[in-house]
């Protein structure tokens, strides 16, 4: 959209808090006269009559939406290809992926292609690729950004709502847009100099134990397992059926897709018992689970919780096939509301990040880390995630400058990508 962007520019709100800044945005946006194809040729000729509410809102601020970024098609992987536009590949590495869903608009920003984009998030779909890619995003809570007027493949599904949220190439635009670009509540600044309590989840309970630690204590909340298991459930209640029908005949799927989709793949009768008989129930254990991690959190009096975004970085392409099932520390935020920020901190080092003496503990561990090469992966980033309650953007992007503060003190302060 570039030609057009341009014409946008000379009229664009010069008044606005994001005058003149160009906006890069996930296809699934949605833009006047611009398809949103999101990998499925089959959309392709069919531009959008109007701009989503989003994007009347970047308007209304002045922004400039310049360019549509690539997805995979059916939305639903962590890596980022079609038949219809290609792959996109990692600007640190081409031999791996800058993540998905929103992976074209990680690459992008990494790249240095763009300073503001927004994505979209319903299992870590910006916060993988930000992991991935060495950029920022703050996956939001449902409702701080509008939906309405955007495409998704799969319509309907509200047990793990998707959210809006914006990525960029440093905090510091993260913030600008944050303030230029908020629904529901004006943007609340976040005093960072009362104490504050942070707790670390080291294990998403796919291995044998899990804990958070909590300044040299233990808790046990809730197990991250069990709300994989529910989330899961809920992404994909309707057998899949929804994402699969755009597909045209021979035109491709992710691998990691195809098989989640192999192992749901029951008769057509059954997938329709399995719906009517298990949604309603799978709901209400997910408000039990909700409930149980609010107490727990509300009773060791913690402000936020630092874990990894994913067990592994940038993955080579074609990793999903095995990777699928390591969405626990993205998921499991998605299934409680709750506002998750994700940061680059370090790069893979091939001698110190080599794993020696390394035994899964489980099924899950032994496929994910088929593919971890430390030499293969050097030089690629490494971020952190750092989770509040149900939103609490202001209070998680504080927490997120806390940690850039400190490591910019210790001298460890993370280099960003320069092409």
């Amino acid at each position: 959209m570039i030609q057009s962007g341009e014409n946008w520019a000379k009229e664009c709100n010069r008044k606005g808090p994001l005058a003149g800044i160009p906006v890069s945005l996930k296809d699934t946006t949605g833009v006047a006269g611009w398809d949103s194809a999101i990998g499925y040729s089959a959309w392709v000729g069919k531009p959008l009559q109007k701009d989503s509410t989003l994007v009347r809102l970047l308007r209304d601020a002045g922004a400039v939406p310049y360019v549509k970024t690539n997805v995979p098609i059916t939305l639903m992987s962590g890596e980022t290809w079609s038949d219809l536009f290609g792959r996109t590949t990692n600007p640190h590495k081409k031999t791996h992926s800058p993540g998905g869903s929103t992976g074209g608009e990680a690459a992008l920003l990494a790249f240095g292609g763009s300073r503001i984009g927004v994505g979209t998030d319903v299992a870590g779909s910006v916060r993988i690729p930000a992991h991935f890619s060495g950029v920022y995003s703050i996956k939001a809570s449902v409702g701080r950004f509008p939906r309405t007027g955007n495409t998704t493949s799969i319509a309907g599904q509200e047990g793990v709502p998707a959210v809006y949220s914006p990525m960029a190439r440093t905090l510091g635009d993260l913030e600008t847009f944050w303030k230029a670009i908020c629904l529901v509540m004006p943007w609340r600044d976040f005093d960072t100099k009362q104490p504050l309590k942070w707790g670390v989840m080291w294990d998403d309970g796919t291995r044998d134990s899990f804990v958070v630690a909590l300044l040299g204590q233990t808790s046990n909340p809730p197990s991250p397992y069990e709300g994989l298991k529910i989330g899961a459930q809920l992404l994909v209640a309707d057998g899949g059926r929804t994402a699969m029908k755009p597909f045209r005949s021979g035109e491709s799927n992710d691998a990691g897709v195809a098989q989640v989709l192999r192992m749901l793949s029951l008769p057509r009768w059954a997938k329709r018992l399995y719906v009517c008989a298990r949604t309603w129930p799978v709901v209400a254990q997910r408000e039990d689970y909700r409930r149980r991690w609010f107490e727990m959190l509300q009773k060791e009096q913690l402000d936020f919780v630092l874990t990894v975004p994913n067990p592994l970085p940038a993955i080579p392409h074609n990793g999903m096939k095995d990777g699928c099932k390591a969405l626990g520390y993205t998921l499991l935020f998605n299934l409680l509301d709750y506002t998750a920020g994700v940061l680059p901190v370090t790069h893979v080092d091939a001698v110190k990040d080599k794993l020696s003496d390394f035994k899964p503990r489980s099924t899950i561990e032994k496929d994910t880390f088929k593919l971890y090469d430390s030499v293969a992966m050097d030089g690629l980033p490494i971020g952190v995630q750092v989770v509040g309650k149900r939103l609490e953007e202001e209070k998680v992007l504080a927490g997120m400058k806390i940690v850039e503060q400190l490591l910019m003190e210790d001298g460890k302060a993370y280099g960003l990508f320069n092409a």
